[in-house]
């Protein structure tokens, strides 16, 4: 048995082999603080709400927290920021435990293989990755997993590039940063991120509007769509553009960094798309609108939107690992579960 986990800003996603399927588990990746009462633990333990209690507050985790932030008109709390563990949230690595806990359970046997995301430095911040890679690393090994880190965008070519050799583009528009991974047979020769993604368009979009942040984030993962037929001044508008700035802004950078003395030439590759920030319908064509008149050093023979961008990242991680377990790798069907929730702590 051997897993994949995506450590996400936004959320946490696991992938395990059963069979001729692979079964997600998901967890956002926030929580939120309420004060503390016997009628109010009662309530959510018998609701199987995700929690912790702690003095006199009452920690709801996981997907629960954005539900109870717009209940009581509060802003949900993150772990995790810009793509990293958070230094400004003291709470941070417990929180990150319980959810990972709740996503991956307890390995099969002492040192089952994990293979879990991490982004590359953003070449546009001063953030490092290290700290964060390394604390993750411990937490699992802790668990009794044999954990083993693999660049964000890599793992979107081992999910969705296998009929190409795993040679092609891999980009993951995740929450808090953007990955980007050129690869040739599976040998990265390009990897970068830039600390946008989600996070960034969701806060632009909500100070441009007066909307609050968690408002906005709900709007836009309710059947929002790129169709740019919303009317200007509205959040869906908003949106729209910041979109369309974030594409701009990825393209560029991809421009700058690929090295045209590590291209072949006359290279012709695949670029895949992922991640929950290309979940909305009419991203797809938009990236490929920009893409096509970017000036970039090598021809792009297709512009592929993974089937379930959500779990990309996640299955990348599996594949890697059954392939370190030399377990064999077959087309599967996804199936996904719910992360079981919760007890006190």
């Amino acid at each position: 048995m051997a897993k994949g986990l995506d450590v996400g800003t936004m959320n946490i996603l696991s992938a395990r082999q059963e069979g001729t399927d692979t079964v997600f588990v998901q967890q956002r990746n926030s929580f939120v603080e309420i004060e503390y009462s016997d009628m109010a633990e009662q309530m959510l333990s018998q609701s199987d709400v995700l929690h912790i209690r702690k003095d006199d507050k009452v920690y709801v985790v996981g997907d629960d927290a954005l539900d109870f932030a717009n209940i009581f008109n509060k802003e949900t709390r993150r772990p995790m920021q810009h793509g990293i563990l958070s230094s400004d949230e003291k709470s941070a690595i417990p929180m990150m435990k319980l959810i990972i806990e709740q996503v991956i359970g307890e390995p099969q046997h002492p040192g089952e293989r994990l293979y879990y995301s991490s982004p590359a430095d953003p070449i546009d911040s001063d953030l490092s990755t290290l700290y964060h890679q390394k604390t993750l690393e411990s937490l699992l090994n802790d668990m009794g997993y044999d954990a083993e880190p693999i660049n964000e965008g890599m793992a979107v070519i081992y999910s969705e590039l296998a009929d190409n050799s795993f040679t092609g583009l891999g980009i993951s528009f995740g929450a808090g940063m953007t990955n980007v991974c050129l690869a040739y047979y599976a040998v990265p020769v390009m990897k970068f991120s830039v600390a946008r993604g989600g996070d960034w368009i969701d806060t632009e979009a909500a100070q441009a509007t007066g909307t609050p942040v968690d408002k906005v984030t709900s709007i836009k993962e309710d059947d929002f769509e790129l169709d740019f037929r919303t009317d200007v001044g509205g959040v869906e508008g908003a949106l729209s553009i910041y979109y369309e700035n974030l594409l701009d802004y990825v393209i560029e950078h991809i421009v700058n960094e690929v090295d045209e003395e590590d291209i072949e030439e006359g290279l012709d590759v695949p670029v895949v798309v992922t991640g929950g920030t290309a979940s909305p319908d009419g991203f797809e064509d938009l990236f490929r609108d920009h893409l096509e008149s970017a000036e970039i050093p090598f021809s792009v023979s297709d512009v592929i939107h993974a089937k379930e961008p959500m779990y990309s990242v996640a299955r990348g991680g599996l594949v890697a690992a059954r392939s370190d377990e030399e377990e064999p790798i077959g087309d599967s069907e996804p199936k996904t579960e719910p992360a079981e929730a919760s007890e006190d702590d």
